[in-house]
């Protein structure tokens, strides 16, 4: 089966090498012209790795378009309405989208499968699927074992992409209909996982990282509910299971953007500083947006949206975090 991968970046790219390692055949569309010539020659634009010889490079997007009928979408969440409007303007066939970036539109609070369904006219949306989970691409490009979970409102296409994606040497793949939540969790964790990045850089040491994993999932199960989703799917690998690994490792770059916050670096230099897009500052703005219309307490993401803002500094945010009225554990 042939597969369109839209962003050769370092995910893109990597399940371009899992779908050759199924026995499919992967054609990666990117702008950038050092990564499809990189590509091509077998070489990982972002990893020093070889790629088997049945992944190649185009930088033509309507030929990538039309080499098949699935197209995984691998571009940061901050350009996907953008990258939607193109794809409509050269579509000619149905197709089957599949989203894994993770990320909340800032203004609308509007999800990736919504914008979606906004920019693509219905004759050409095949279906909409969400491919998620803990999952950092430095790991899967080594083969390393891995869990994922594909969400849409279709259960059978949630099918079609577990098995085109799943395999028995590295990579198990669960389905769930729960869209929504499966979205919104992949998103808010990557706030999550900002803030306890900047308690990393503060110094305050692995007790404060478990505190703010364990209530950050609180913040992303209020935030799932009220969006319309499940919230036992907050507990699932969407929620939980992402958190956990991107709130604690060096391979996530929301985590090193946060620990560079809590050294001290200005915002700007963060940005500079980081090679990929920091999709945890995109999700604070948009989930704190949403706060805001909807009155949902959100302690954490708040604080951490006015850090960035530069309002205040992660040490104040930290005393005033500490100096809110006492209360009962609240799930």
């Amino acid at each position: 089966m042939n597969v369109s991968f839209i962003g050769g970046g370092a995910w893109g790219t990597t399940l371009a090498q899992v779908i050759s390692d199924n026995g499919h055949l992967p054609l990666v569309y990117d702008v950038r012209a050092e990564s499809v010539d990189m590509i091509n020659r077998h070489l990982h634009p972002f990893f020093d790795t070889v790629l088997p010889d049945q992944v190649k490079a185009t930088s033509d997007l309507k030929t990538c378009l039309a080499f098949s009928d699935v197209i995984v979408l691998g571009v940061p969440s901050k350009a996907i309405r953008a990258v939607f409007q193109t794809i409509a303007s050269l579509l000619e066939t149905p197709k089957l989208f599949v989203n894994v970036a993770k990320g909340i539109e800032p203004g609308t609070s509007k999800r990736s499968s919504e914008i979606a369904h906004e920019e693509i006219p219905s004759h050409l949306l095949k279906g909409f699927v969400q491919l998620t989970g803990p999952s950092h691409a430095e790991e899967v490009i080594l083969r390393k074992l891995t869990l994922l979970v594909a969400a849409s409102d279709s259960l059978e296409d949630a099918t079609m992409i577990q098995h085109l994606f799943a395999n028995d040497s590295y990579l198990r793949v669960y389905t769930s209909t729960d869209l929504i939540g499966s979205e919104v969790a992949g998103a808010i964790k990557n706030a999550i996982a900002v803030i306890s990045g900047a308690c990393t850089g503060l110094g305050l040491g692995e007790n404060a990282r478990a505190a703010v994993i364990t209530r950050g999932i609180v913040e992303i199960v209020r935030v799932v509910v009220q969006m319309g989703g499940r919230r036992e799917t907050a507990f699932g690998l969407a929620g939980i299971g992402d958190l956990v690994v991107t709130a604690s490792s060096e391979h996530s770059r929301n985590f090193r953007a946060g620990r560079k916050i809590g050294l001290g670096i200005p915002i700007d230099q963060v940005y500079a500083q980081e090679k990929q897009t920091i999709e945890g500052f995109r999700a604070i703005e948009a989930v704190h947006d949403f706060s805001i219309k909807t009155g949902i307490e959100l302690p954490m993401i708040n604080i951490a949206f006015k850090i960035l803002k530069g309002e205040i500094s992660a040490e104040d945010a930290v005393r005033k975090l500490l100096g809110r009225d006492l209360k009962s554990e609240d799930f």
